[in-house]
């Protein structure tokens, strides 16, 4: 892929959803990075407008039939490699469908440029859909905005499985198939409303294995722990769900938390990059509302501050309900919308159910 193209054009179709319009955007502008073309989407005839920006109300393309052509059909031959940008609550992804190979077909560094908000795509991360292994129906690969690989994504495998029910024309039904992850096995369902729920699998508790270097206080876990974090003692409690999460509800003696006040920049690097924390660490920040209703906000890890996050959120359920509370099952609030998060007894695993939203298409030249 060339690192540098002098121009770019763009054709995005924006999908009807709670934050976008049903919208056709043409634009062209000058990126030093990547080239973009319009993706020949057989659902929908893109407008014809100038070359400077402009917007169109037009209306939403027709359902097609499950025998119709995927989106990705359409080639414009081997120089270039088609996306589509895809958000969950505002946490957004650029999705490569890349089953053909068992390997990315974008290096870290490329994945850097294609998140950089100003000079490529912008987005959280990059999504790779690739072969399944050991018996599943695909594996997902995610690389961060900064280039490092997490094991998981909660608001990307929504992505990821709305994708693949893209490719797959899985229109209007209900779904489930098998992915295999850094996490391990994630089994997300296709819900008949389009949401998405998502088997996340069993919460990891035992410090070594979260990880973490702070002492375990309960059964292994480290429950309602004190760190120290720039000279203040926090209270924390540490799951990984395949990726590590730290989460706290406030300081030791201090009131409960009021999320929105907080200086995620500042503050969330200092728990991301502890000493304590040998794989960094995702750090939620969370508002008891009810026993069935929180507030969390969160700084990611090799992301930063994102709209919202469905491990930690995930994570978060799993922590208040060890700390006595809330119950099971919660509605997390996000800074991008809610998410349904359930921690089973029977099984012992958490469901997430959340949205995931088409953002545009797009291909960028090799």
């Amino acid at each position: 892929m060339a690192d540098t193209i002098a121009a770019a054009t763009v054709s995005l179709f924006l999908k009807p959803s709670t934050r976008y319009s049903q919208l056709f955007l043409t634009l062209t502008t000058s990126l030093p990075v990547l080239r973009f073309n319009s993706l020949k989407n057989p659902k929908f005839r893109p407008l014809v407008v100038s070359s400077s920006m402009s917007i169109e109300s037009a209306a939403a393309p027709q359902e097609t039939s499950s025998k119709s052509p995927s989106f990705l059909d359409h080639r414009e031959g081997s120089r270039f490699l088609h996306f589509v940008k895809y958000h969950g609550l505002g946490n957004d992804f650029i999705v490569f469908d890349n089953r053909d190979s068992s390997e990315p077909k974008i290096r870290p560094e490329q994945a850097v440029k294609l998140c950089d908000r100003n000079f490529g795509i912008g987005a959280d991360g990059v999504i790779f859909a690739l072969p399944g292994v050991n018996g599943t129906d695909y594996t997902m690969r995610i690389f961060n905005s900064d280039g490092s690989e997490p094991e998981m994504c909660g608001n990307g495998v929504r992505c990821f499985a709305r994708f693949i029910a893209e490719l797959e024309n899985f229109h209007g039904k209900r779904q489930s198939f098998t992915v295999h992850t850094g996490a391990g096995l994630i089994v997300p369902e296709i819900q008949e409303d389009g949401q998405v729920k998502v088997d996340m699998g069993e919460p990891v508790l035992k410090a070594a294995n979260v990880p973490t270097k702070l002492a375990s206080n309960k059964n292994d876990a480290v429950v309602k722990s004190e760190l120290v974090v720039d000279g203040v003692t926090w209270n924390v409690t540490c799951v990984s769900m395949g990726n590590p999460h730290c989460v706290t509800f406030g300081t030791k003696g201090g009131e409960d938390l009021q999320v929105d006040t907080l200086n995620l920049a500042q503050i969330g690097p200092k728990f991301e990059h502890h000493d304590v924390f040998p794989a960094r660490t995702n750090t939620e920040f969370v508002q008891v509302y009810s026993p069935s209703h929180l507030k969390m906000r969160v700084w990611e890890r090799g992301a930063g501050a994102t709209l919202a996050c469905g491990t930690g959120a995930c994570a978060t359920v799993v922590a208040a309900a060890l700390e006595g509370r809330a119950g099971r099952n919660c509605t997390v609030d996000l800074p991008g919308g809610p998410l349904e998060i359930e921690w089973r007894e029977e099984d012992n695993h958490v469901y997430m159910t959340g949205p995931a939203e088409v953002v545009f298409y797009g291909s960028v030249r090799l």
